[in-house]
Order: C-alpha cells, then structure tokens, then sequence
C-alpha cells in the first residue's frame, strides 16, 4: 500500500510497527540537541528488524515521490547517524547518488566533511530518522551549502514538533514528515499501547518547546 498522509491505516500501521519493535521508550533521555526528554523515539534498530525496515524504507520512497517528485532533486544525503541507512536505501531504489555528513570534520584521508560526490548547483534531499529542534538537519544544510549545494527539502519519519520545522523554514527548506509525535500519541493511545498519563507527558514534552 502506498504512502498517502491522508490515509490512516498507513499511519496505524506505522505506529504498530514502532510499538512491536520497541521504539518508543520512556524514562529521562538526553538527546542529540542536548535537551532532556521524558521520552525516546530509537529509530536506529529499525534496522536490525529487516521487515519493520524494508517497509518503512518503502513508505519513505512512496512518500517522496508523493509529495516531492524524484526530479526535485539529484542528491540524497543522509544525516548521522541514524538517518544514514534510511538514506541509502531510497537512493538506491531512487537511483540517486547517495551521500551522507560526517559529525566532524575528520583528521584523516581527505579531511571532507561530506562523504561523496557533490558538485556546485546539485539540488540535494537531506533524509533523517526525525527530528527535534532542527539542529543536525540545519548543521546539514550550511555543510552542503558550503560545497555549492542546494537545499530546499528535508524528509524525517517523525516530527517531534519541538520547533524544528520552523527552524528548516527560516533556512528556506520544507520539512516532510510520514507521521507527527501527536498523531503518533493519539494513534498509539486508540492502539492501547500507550496510557493516558504517558500521553500527557509526550504532549507536555511539545508544549516545553
């Protein structure tokens, strides 16, 4: 079944396949931008499950060429670490060239902060697992940006809407998400996977922003 936002059956689907893996967690979590969190998305064993894998890899290509169309872009570049798998799959079953950012600047070989091949003008599409505040995706942007790259796209599974999307907005990127932490939290709550106290603590968790 194709990815279309308005259908909910692929996002219960999706949410099923979250909660069968053990994605979402709770506790006190740090995460990449440095904020506290009452709770945790892990995307990054998605892939260690190869069927919750292969269809998410293949909601994410039915996505894009849904909302941005392949020939909007020459370029995916994936965002580390955990977005660097998603990211290979769709340009590989996109046919796109394939690139991904480095955290640092190594000390090593040819010191490039972009892995890959990029010329000036490449119109790139960055792919995340999702996003918070928007802060790796942008630090992905000025990257490519620095290289001659443009960006005017980013793709994540989920928005945990804690002010990334207006972050990318004032960068002239759209974000586009497969799912949004409160349709994630109505659709986990209506599964009874989740209780009513745990949803009131993702939505507070989104009011803090």
């Amino acid at each position: 079944m194709p990815y279309d936002r308005n259908n909910e059956k692929i996002k219960t689907e999706l949410c099923k396949i979250l909660d069968r893996i053990g994605a979402v967690q709770f506790g006190a979590f740090r995460l990449t931008s440095g904020k506290m969190s009452p709770y945790y998305i892990d995307l990054r064993i998605v892939p260690s499950f190869p069927d919750a894998f292969q269809r998410i890899c293949h909601l994410y290509m039915d996505f894009i060429r849904n909302e941005i169309g392949d020939k909007s872009f020459e370029r995916v570049v994936g965002i580390p670490i955990a977005g660097i798998p998603f990211a290979a799959l769709v340009a590989y079953n996109t046919k796109k060239p394939f690139l991904y950012i480095r955290k640092g600047v190594p000390l090593h070989g040819r010191q490039k902060r972009i892995e890959g091949v990029l010329a000036p003008g490449d119109r790139v599409l960055l792919i995340d697992d999702l996003i918070t505040t928007g802060l790796s995706l942008e630090k992905a942007e000025k990257a490519i940006k620095s290289e001659g790259g443009i960006v005017t796209e980013a793709v994540v599974l989920i928005d945990r809407q804690e002010g990334g999307r207006e972050k990318l907005q004032k960068h002239g990127i759209k974000l586009h998400a497969l799912l949004s932490i409160d349709e994630m939290v109505n659709t986990l709550h209506e599964l009874g996977t989740i209780d009513e106290q745990q949803v009131k603590t993702i939505l507070h968790q989104v009011k803090k922003r």
